[in-house]
């Protein structure tokens, strides 16, 4: 039997807090204590925005997964001001064309988990995914193994896509 060697992985299935954001105040959630700090880079963010910020996923399906998260700590997009909804809409459309554009990502897929019984892992504060997808980029590890491999480490994606999103101006 072969074995794939992901240590990055450990900090997910031994994190304690897991399931404990199902209803986090924003004292306690993890994107807003992420937001409260300067150290941009220690929680992969990429980008500060009016509304939300751009990071990396920190357990990515794909290299280069993104998440743009609202600094609103809210369940439901009709929370969020009409202005938020549209930055929003222009920081997903941006952040496909730098994914394609420095990634060379094929594809990109985009999706929001709306509640814990739809695979929100922070059901409590909402937030959108951005997956950059490769022509062969899926294989039997998934659906034999539980397994996905990841073949990019996040400081090195860190860097890779800090700049663009840095010189990032919107409309």
């Amino acid at each position: 039997m072969k074995k794939l060697y992901a240590p990055w992985r450990s900090s997910y299935t031994t994190d304690t807090t897991r399931g404990k954001h199902d209803e986090s105040s924003p004292e306690d959630c993890a994107f807003c204590t992420k937001f409260k700090t300067q150290d941009d880079a220690k929680h992969y963010i990429l980008a500060r925005f009016t509304h939300h910020a751009v990071l990396l996923n920190l357990y990515p399906y794909n290299a280069g997964h993104l998440l743009i998260v609202p600094y609103e700590h809210v369940k439901t997009m009709s929370d969020l001001s009409p202005a938020s909804r549209a930055e929003l809409m222009e920081l997903t459309t941006r952040s496909v064309d730098i994914i394609k554009e420095t990634l060379n990502a094929d594809g990109i897929n985009i999706g929001v988990n709306l509640g814990k019984a739809a695979g929100a892992g922070i059901p409590s504060h909402l937030h959108w995914h951005i997956l950059p997808r490769w022509n062969g980029d899926t294989n039997f590890l998934p659906l034999l193994a539980d397994t996905k491999a990841v073949s990019y480490d996040l400081e090195i994606m860190y860097k890779k896509l800090r700049e663009p999103f840095k010189n990032l101006t919107l409309p």
